[in-house]
C-alpha cells in the first residue's frame, strides 16, 4: 500500500508538473504522500511485532529497535496531511505544502535506516539464511541510503520553495522524488518479508 500510494504521488505531481490544475494538484499530492507515511509506519509496527526471537536472544534485537523513528513517520504523515487540506482551502497554499514537504523530507532521512534495522532483526529471529535473505540484506542497504539522498533532496527543494522560488514546481519536483524513493521502499520491504516466508516442514516421527 505505501509503494501504491509513491506511485499515486508521482502520477499527481507528473500531471501537476504538466500544468493541469496545479493549485489543486499539489495539495493533493501532499496529502497522499502523508497517508503513504502513515501505511509505512503501520507496516514497519505490524512487522515488528510479528516477530519471535529465539531463547536467549531477546535483549540484543531490543536495542536495535528504531521505534522513535517510525513514531517520526506518523507524526509527519499526520501534520503532512493536515497542511495538505489546509492548503486545499487555500490557506497559505504554497508555503504549507512547502513545509509539508520539508517535514516529509526529514521523516525519510530519520527513518532510511529502518528498512534494515527490521531485516537484521529478522536475521536474528531466523535460523538459516538463504539467497534470498541475502539478497533482500542488499536491497535494504541500498534502499536506505537512496533515502537519505531523496530526504536531503526533498529538504533543499522544500526550502528553496519557502522562499519563493518557483514554489509548486520545486514542491512538484520533490514529490515525484520521494514518491519514487517510496516505491523503492515499499517493494525492498515487500520483497524482503517474501523472502522470509518458508514452508514449515512437517517433522517426521
Amino acid at each position: 500500500m505505501d509503494a501504491l500510494g509513491g506511485i499515486t504521488t508521482v502520477i499527481l505531481a507528473i500531471i501537476g508538473l504538466a500544468g493541469v490544475n496545479t493549485g489543486l494538484i499539489v495539495p493533493i499530492a501532499v496529502i497522499v504522500f502523508g497517508a503513504a507515511l502513515l501505511v509505512e509506519g503501520g507496516t514497519m509496527l505490524s512487522e515488528h511485532a510479528s516477530l519471535i526471537f529465539p531463547e536467549g536472544a531477546a535483549s540484543r534485537p531490543l536495542e536495535q529497535f528504531a521505534g522513535g523513528n517510525l513514531s517520526a513517520l506518523f507524526l509527519v504523515g499526520v501534520a503532512g496531511i493536515v497542511l495538505g487540506i489546509l492548503a486545499l482551502l487555500n490557506i497559505a497554499s504554497q508555503a504549507l505544502t512547502a513545509v509539508a514537504i520539508i517535514a516529509y523530507g526529514g521523516a525519510l532521512v530519520l527513518s532510511s535506516d529502518s528498512v534494515r534495522q527490521l531485516y537484521l532483526l529478522r536475521r536474528t529471529a531466523g535460523a538459516t539464511t538463504s539467497g534470498g535473505e541475502l539478497i533482500a540484506g542488499e536491497m535494504a542497504a541500498g534502499s536506505g541510503t537512496v533515502q537519505v539522498l531523496a530526504g536531503l533532496t526533498a529538504i533543499v527543494l522544500g526550502v528553496l520553495a519557502v522562499a519563493g522560488t518557483n514554489p509548486h514546481e520545486l514542491v512538484l519536483a520533490a514529490l515525484i522524488v520521494i514518491g519514487s524513493t517510496m516505491i523503492l521502499k515499499g517493494s525492498t520491504l515487500s520483497s524482503m518479508v517474501i523472502s522470509f516466508m518458508r514452508p514449515v516442514s512437517p517433522k517426521l516421527e
